[in-house]
């Protein structure tokens, strides 16, 4: 098991103020030697903001593009990885439509956009959103630059997976990742009997969470800590595929009947752990990122529709799903109206990241040279444009499913 992300949230303010980044950066090369010493290896370092709307404010939305880029550099000169500027919001139309550019203007600098929150579908944010990815889509040959945007449903700040991650207070905090889908394909790999495989699941998820959580030296103590995200994020190897924890946990092929139930179980095992947490914490299928959810996808045997049912059960949602470089956005608005629907139905936090690639069909190979991502095959959306009135801009009230008196 490693720590993907320690991520840094903090308000950088308008225009950035050094001295805030340089407090971000020195915290975080404390806070990666603090973990590295505790044996744990930090894959990156990161940032993430209060909403750019509100750090830039409605008259300077269109100064996002160099804000992004200064931000890039900004970052860089301190030794942090990545930032997140946090999502456009449901207030501020024009805060989605002016993503693609700044994601265009950097390299390093990540975007979400807020479909829904604890109580309303935005219909209107549903089709920004899928405007987004749609004009993301050919900034980059393979449809890369979609990987730093992801549509939020019910997401609250302090979630430290990108792009997800954003902030709401001035004080500093920070919140750790975590890359072990090894610790659920370890607790079932030669295990026959699931009672066992969970409490081996729940026992490593404990010990690590609490290792994790000891307080760290003085320096990083001093930083309000949120909690751990514990969801079973994986690597593209089998070893560290969550598809394979799937398969050993006695599903012949995950998008068969039964890999429903595996997700369920999964997620519910890293809910029994005692750990502080924050974020998602539960089943994670990013199918790009995954060795066997690639391979399965690619099969056929795990459909859009298969991740969408998991995402009602698991802990994040739709995750680098590569879609046709031809689709539109009135095609992509009804599954991401799906996932708003599960979202505030099951009073979950899911997102979606979604990856047309320019000039692929149905079918056709994927071909990313990128050390998290597992080659597969595009995939099939099965949408429509939605007629009225679902297919309009009003805001509709979704309440949580309540118990009955």
């Amino acid at each position: 098991m490693k720590i993907r992300s320690i991520t840094y949230f903090c308000n950088p303010k308008y225009p950035l103020e050094e001295t805030i980044l340089h407090k971000a950066g020195d915290f975080l090369s404390k806070a990666k030697s603090a973990y590295k010493a505790a044996g744990y290896e930090v894959q990156t370092t990161r940032l993430a903001t209060i909403p750019f709307p509100k750090l830039l404010g409605e008259k300077h939305l269109a100064e996002l593009p160099k804000f992004a880029n200064d931000l890039s550099k900004a970052i860089q000169s301190v030794g942090v990885a990545y930032a997140s500027a946090g999502p456009a919001l449901p207030e501020s139309p024009t805060s989605y439509r002016v993503i693609p550019e700044a994601i265009a203007a950097s390299e390093n600098i990540f975007f979400s956009g807020v479909m829904a929150d604890e109580t309303s579908i935005y219909l209107a944010q549903v089709n920004a959103c899928a405007e987004v990815i749609v004009q993301c889509a050919p900034l980059d040959p393979n449809g890369f630059a979609n990987l730093r945007f992801a549509a939020l449903a019910n997401v609250r700040a302090g979630a430290p997976f990108f792009p997800a991650a954003y902030w709401n207070a001035d004080e500093p905090a920070f919140a750790i990742a975590v890359e072990s889908a090894d610790v659920a394909v370890n607790a079932f790999r030669e295990e026959k009997n699931f009672v066992v495989g969970r409490a081996a699941l729940v026992c490593e998820s404990t010990k690590h969470g609490a290792a994790i959580a000891a307080p760290p030296p003085h320096e990083v103590a001093a930083t309000r800590f949120l909690g751990i995200d514990f969801s079973l994020a994986p690597f593209p190897d089998d070893a560290h595929s969550l598809g394979n924890a799937v398969e050993k946990m006695g599903v012949p092929k995950i998008g068969l009947h039964g890999s429903l139930a595996a997700a369920a179980l999964l997620t519910e095992a890293i809910e029994r752990a005692d750990f502080p947490r924050i974020g998602f914490n539960g089943f994670m299928q990013p199918i790009l990122e995954d060795s066997i959810l690639a391979k399965r996808a690619a099969e056929g045997t795990l459909t859009i529709k298969d991740a969408l049912l998991y995402s009602a059960v698991c802990g994040t949602g739709l995750d680098t799903v590569p879609l046709p470089g031809d689709v539109t956005a009135n095609e992509i608005a009804p599954l991401l109206l799906d996932l708003c629907a599960l979202s505030l139905r099951l009073s979950k936090p899911l997102t979606a990241r979604l990856m047309p690639i320019p000039g692929k069909k149905v079918g056709d190979d994927t071909t990313f040279d990128f050390g998290f991502f597992a080659n597969s095959k595009v995939m099939r959306l099965e949408s429509s444009p939605l007629n009225m009135p679902l297919g309009g801009d009003e805001i509709v009230l979704l309440n949580a499913k309540l118990p009955k008196s």
